[in-house]
């Protein structure tokens, strides 16, 4: 694997990071926001900046906007992934859920 020479940082697609001051001026404040990258444009730029297309997100992680903004990508703060719940048990409930509504179901009887 080629070591980054774009100065994007090592951003990709699917990345969330939080956009405030240290990312670009314009962003300091109350107007700092989640983002999820969804492309990372490739356009020679000045070293350390990058254009990103994403979406700006609200508090529970909902995309609210597409946005395509430019950054320091030093300045971009990578948010952990919240860990995917256990699937096993949810589709254990939603087995046992279909099962139940299953045996309360009434089946129409067809005319013959």
């Amino acid at each position: 694997m080629q070591p980054d020479r774009s100065g994007s940082n090592g951003l990709r697609a699917g990345d969330l990071v939080y956009v405030g001051r240290s990312a670009s001026v314009q962003f300091g404040g109350t107007s700092a926001f989640l983002f999820r990258v969804i492309r990372v444009d490739n356009h020679p730029t000045y070293y350390g900046w990058a254009w990103l297309d994403g979406y700006q997100l609200d508090g529970s992680r909902n995309a609210v906007t597409r946005r395509q903004i430019y950054v320091q990508a030093a300045g971009l703060r990578r948010v952990p992934k919240v860990p995917a719940p256990s699937g096993r048990t949810s589709n254990v409930r939603r087995l046992d859920d279909m099962r139940a509504s299953l045996r309360n179901a009434r089946v129409p009887r067809g005319r013959t």
